[in-house]
């Protein structure tokens, strides 16, 4: 019998709490937190506007069963021991295979350093987590460097009598043996921990009044030693550029393309980048960058007892801010800030967050796993009975008519084939005639087609016209064997959105679908080659600069640009930072010349 939802609802309370939906056999589907319960459940049962996952999820229901609680904050709290007990099918999973990594500081006279991983049974100190053993491995080494700390085991400790080869190499200062004090021994793990705990400056500060009282007691080799300890210091701070921020912190950033989920984090102590992870979320339910990222946070910390600092950044702005916000400050005990719009230091560490979590979806999408998904997913949306080995695109871009240019980019099985990229410049067409564009350029591809080159499938970016057009190219020139799809933007021109033309018959596809996304990237790329050849085609026929064509950029700007690269190509190899650099450029408009330049 199916769930009988409207009498559910007529009797659901309006208070804060929490969901359980169950199917026939009593097993938790989804559990979900709400300000309003009967607002929020209501809306699983609207007669329109629901994606593919949620109707199904909707059609397995069976029974559901609410938890009234005090506030939202409550109710997020309640959620997410729930999630963590019985992992539902239909809600994001967040796995965490391994423990994190510390630093160890036994208890001890003469203490060791050491790489530890998993439960913290040992006496003594431990610092993190870090996000890797490469970022333990790469303190420890400089921890030994700079300040001579033993690293050794204690049963081999006390049966030294003589120093090691780590003394020799400058790396140990022989504590084993006695060649140096308990009294300096101490101190120089102070200092160890102080950099551990982030405080750089403060350790620096520590390390030049020493110094300075080595030199008055005119003990040069001592303050050498102190002089070449700040050195390495000022040169760790440099290449981890934390000398204009401090403080407690992680940063969140969220990229979703192709159905792949990255979030990536970057873990910030005492002003210290510890390093960074990219985690790979996965979606159930079509989840925007808001909601899971809300979800996501709220498991990275509620579910697995990660420390909470005293500000989380994101590089989305979240609606629940609040409620996570008072869910993290009462679970750590203290008041946790949650920030979006941040300067400064912060900015620039988020940023790398982002790009970190763009290149990571990048590399995670041309996977050759992932390709072969999303190839399957097509020809199975297609019905076609062979594999699809080839797939060109066509695309046609000008500005009103002018210097009209077609694309046709290749993909195969192994992603994007750019030796066989090619563009038509397209003569003799009436201005913004784009059907005559397109038939032209067909017809100049495949009059001489040779079979190696065949294609298995031409994507064409246009409606019913375009589409039509290829059809009758290719019946022009008696070749068979091509499956034809045009993809249109539709009505509303929004990703995820687009109209699939194929054999007559007009289709959708679901935003998670793995054959969209094939589609989406191939579509997208033959846009990005036809405006490329279209920018640089009107660039040559107008004799102009590229930099005439941004946005913004005036002849001020643009002299400035130049004055200060010296030409147009160094301008191009800039980074966003050097751009920002340029007086009368701040970063945003940086931002923007760098993906005009780079076609972003």
């Amino acid at each position: 019998m199916a769930f009988d939802h409207k009498s559910f609802l007529k009797h659901l309370s309006t208070k804060p709490g929490v969901y359980r939906m169950y199917d026939s056999e009593g097993l938790i589907l989804y559990v979900g937190k709400a300000k309003n319960l009967k607002n929020r459940v209501s809306s699983y049962f609207a007669s329109n506007g629901l994606n593919n996952k949620t109707m199904a999820l909707v059609q397995r229901i069976d029974d559901i069963e609410v938890t009234i609680t005090g506030s939202e904050t409550e109710a997020l709290l309640l959620e997410q021991n729930l999630i963590k007990k019985h992992k539902p099918r239909y809600n994001i999973l967040l796995k965490d295979d391994k423990s994190y990594p510390y630093i160890f500081c036994s208890d001890h006279q003469y203490p060791l350093l050491a790489y530890v991983r998993g439960k913290r049974k040992k006496g003594g100190e431990y610092f993190g987590p870090f996000p890797s053993t490469y970022a333990v491995r790469e303190s420890l080494n400089f921890l030994q460097k700079v300040f001579k700390l033993r690293n050794c085991e204690d049963s081999y400790f006390s049966n030294r009598s003589r120093p090691c080869l780590q003394h020799q190499i400058g790396r140990c200062s022989a504590p084993c043996v006695g060649l140096i004090s308990p009294e300096d021994y101490a101190k120089d793990l102070y200092h160890a921990q102080m950099f551990l705990r982030g405080k750089n400056n403060d350790l620096i500060s520590d390390l030049q009044m020493d110094m300075d009282r080595a030199s008055e007691q005119l003990d040069f080799e001592k303050a050498a030693e102190f002089r070449d300890q700040i050195q390495h210091l000022r040169k760790i701070q440099e290449s981890q550029s934390i000398e204009a921020s401090d403080g407690d912190l992680d940063l969140f950033a969220i990229h979703i393309e192709q159905g792949i989920c990255v979030v990536h984090v970057i873990n910030i102590r005492e002003g210290r980048m510890l390093g960074s992870r990219s985690f790979y979320p996965k979606l159930n339910m079509d989840e925007d960058e808001d909601a899971a990222l809300t979800a996501f946070i709220s498991q990275f910390y509620l579910q697995f007892n990660r420390e909470i600092p005293d500000e989380v950044v994101c590089s989305h702005t979240l609606s629940d801010t609040q409620v996570l916000s008072g869910a993290l400050s009462e679970y750590r005990g203290k008041k946790v800030k949650l920030s979006f719009q941040v300067r400064a230091q912060r900015l620039r560490w988020l940023q790398l967050g982002i790009n970190n979590a763009k290149e990571s979806c990048r590399i995670k999408s041309q996977g050759k796993q992932h390709i072969a998904q999303q190839y399957q997913a097509l020809q199975s949306f297609l019905s076609m009975e062979q594999p699809i080995e080839r797939m060109e695109c066509f695309d046609i871009s000008h500005s009103h008519g002018e210097a009209t240019v077609a694309s046709c980019v290749v993909f195969n099985q192994e992603g994007p084939l750019k030796s066989d990229y090619r563009k038509f410049n397209i003569e003799g067409v009436e201005a913004g005639d784009d059907y005559g564009a397109m038939r032209q350029a067909l017809t100049r591809r495949f009059k001489k087609l040779v079979d190696d080159k065949k294609p298995d499938l031409l994507l064409i970016d246009g409606g019913k016209g375009q589409t039509n057009i290829a059809l009758d190219v290719l019946a022009g020139l008696d070749i068979s064997g091509i499956h034809v799809l045009g993809v249109s933007k539709g009505v509303t021109r929004k990703a995820g959105m687009e109209v699939l033309l194929y054999r007559g018959k007009e289709f959708t596809l679901d935003k998670s679908s793995p054959a969209l996304h094939l589609i989406q990237q191939i579509r997208d790329e033959s846009h990005r080659f036809a405006i490329t050849g279209h920018r640089a085609r009107r660039g040559k026929v107008r004799g102009r600069s590229v930099l005439e064509d941004i946005p913004g950029i005036g002849a001020k700007r643009r002299k400035e640009l130049l004055r200060f690269f010296g030409d147009l190509a160094q301008v191009k190899a800039a980074n966003i930072d050097e751009i920002a650099k340029v007086p009368g450029i701040s970063r945003q408009k940086a931002t923007e010349i760098y993906s005009a330049l780079h076609d972003e």
